[in-house]
């Protein structure tokens, strides 16, 4: 027999065990409480972020023979049919599979019909799936269902879903769970599995997971059946230092290594864009940076360090990549080739890229010229005590050739090989002298 996943063994019961929606949780509890339940709700999010579970949990509340606080029993009969799949009052449909006008009309002609309960609940997951003639179909149904009946539409592409059907219903949003929420979810349901977690597998999870319950809680599983050992995954630090680095054989090294691993380019263009605008947001508003504190810390310095503008462009040239991946025979391709011109300044044709060279130019121009040695002076005319310049410097220069050799000061190397009395001259500009001199016709300094 197969074991069960640990995100159904730990998926919450009761609205108090949902994590990170408080405002849903709220919302749907007064709602019992009061006995104000909508006819049509409306769940949208992220995948894996409660909104089937909370579907599930207001229908057993809703038929709850023992209701406390707005909160299931849990123990009741009709509680444990919701949980073991055989109640008659709670009807799941999968929207994606089941999206066509035929599976709208049964489901009208049984909504009808009584139930067992207090109120009969239609879960439909993935209702943006449904075609336009299905959700014509329903619409008539869920503007003015029966009384007894309450329906829940899920959906992790709201936008998708027609107009005439979300204001019908009441629409309620979940969100990614802060990092501090899962990290200490993940460390008590660790404990409670005995699975042995090190601080270097928790950060791998929570990475992996990037705000999703059930993602975080599979990334777990994996760790677990690894034997505690971090995920590998890909560093996609290593493309940040590229940036900044411009090294262009450091990025196209990751995405080989990321490809041999099996990663799709499309999702790894996805991943650094994502990490990018991490970067970009723990510049511009640290407080939207959903990471734990310690990564939150690493990816402020490589932003500090790449710049904003640096990151934007990244940004935009990537996501124009992925635009381009639709269509693309060989999508690695069109990523490499971007990382190139992201790291390769020769390579760009951005007109911000020639911008920013010029200005390091213009930076390292003026460093330079304020660390330069002060100007040799000019030669001055031992007659005259003037300085020699231009015309004179050379008349000088002149007068000095027709003058011949002179004696040796004894301050240039001198290689001769005729001897000559004192002085140091020879009429082959040789030196008896040791300093050396090796100047054809001036054998002096």
């Amino acid at each position: 027999m197969a074991t069960q996943s640990l995100y159904r063994r730990y998926r919450p019961r009761r609205f108090s065990e949902v994590k990170g929606q408080e405002h849903v949780v709220r919302s749907l509890r007064n709602a019992v409480i009061n006995h104000r339940e909508g006819q049509a709700y409306m769940f949208s999010g992220p995948r894996g972020t409660g909104k089937t579970t909370s579907a599930r949990i207001l229908a057993k509340v809703l038929n709850c023979d023992n209701p406390q606080d707005g909160e299931p029993c849990c123990e009741c009969p009709s509680c444990l049919a919701v949980e073991r799949g055989t109640s008659y009052d709670v009807h799941e449909l999968d929207a994606a599979s089941n999206n066509g006008v035929e599976a709208m009309r049964d489901l009208i002609e049984k909504a009808s019909l009584g139930t067992p309960g207090r109120h009969k609940v239609y879960i439909l997951d993935e209702v943006h799936m449904l075609s336009k003639a299905a959700e014509a179909a329903l619409l008539k149904t869920l503007e003015e269902p029966p009384p007894h009946v309450v329906f829940v539409l899920a959906t992790t592409d709201p936008q998708k879903v027609s107009e005439t059907i979300r204001s019908r219903t009441q629409h309620l949003q979940f969100h990614l769970l802060p990092m501090d929420v899962m990290e200490d979810h993940i460390r008590w349901l660790a404990g409670d599995a005995g699975i042995d977690l090190t601080d270097a597998a928790l950060q791998s999870v929570l990475r992996q997971g990037g705000g999703s319950a059930r993602d975080t809680v599979s990334a777990l599983e994996l760790v677990a059946s690894g034997g505690g050992e971090p995920l590998e995954i890909t560093p996609l630090d290593e493309f940040v230092e590229a940036f900044i680095e411009k090294d262009p054989g450091r990025a196209l090294t990751v995405v080989a290594a990321a490809v041999q691993q099996g990663r799709d380019a499309r999702t790894l263009a996805e991943d650094i864009v994502r990490h990018l605008r991490d970067c970009f947001l723990s510049l511009m508003a640290p407080e939207l940076v959903q990471l734990p504190a310690q990564r939150a810390e690493e990816v402020t310095g490589l932003a500090q360090r790449l710049g904003a503008a640096a990151i934007v462009r990244s940004m935009e040239r990537i996501g124009e990549i992925l635009v381009e991946m639709r269509h693309a025979p060989d999508p690695r391709l069109l990523l490499e080739v971007a990382l190139v011109q992201l790291t390769h300044e020769a390579s760009s044709g951005d007109l911000s890229v020639v911008l920013e060279r010029l200005d390091r130019l213009e930076h390292q121009i003026a460093a330079g010229a304020a660390a330069a040695p002060p100007a040799r002076p000019a030669p001055v005319d031992p007659a005259t005590g003037r300085a020699l310049g231009g015309r004179a410097r050379r008349a000088a220069a002149r007068a000095r050739r027709r003058a011949g050799p002179r004696a040796c000061s004894g301050r240039w190397p001198c290689r001769g090989d005729a001897a000559t009395g004192t002085g140091g001259v020879s009429g082959t500009g040789a030196c008896t002298r040791s300093c050396g001199c090796a100047r054809a016709g001036h054998v002096g300094g």
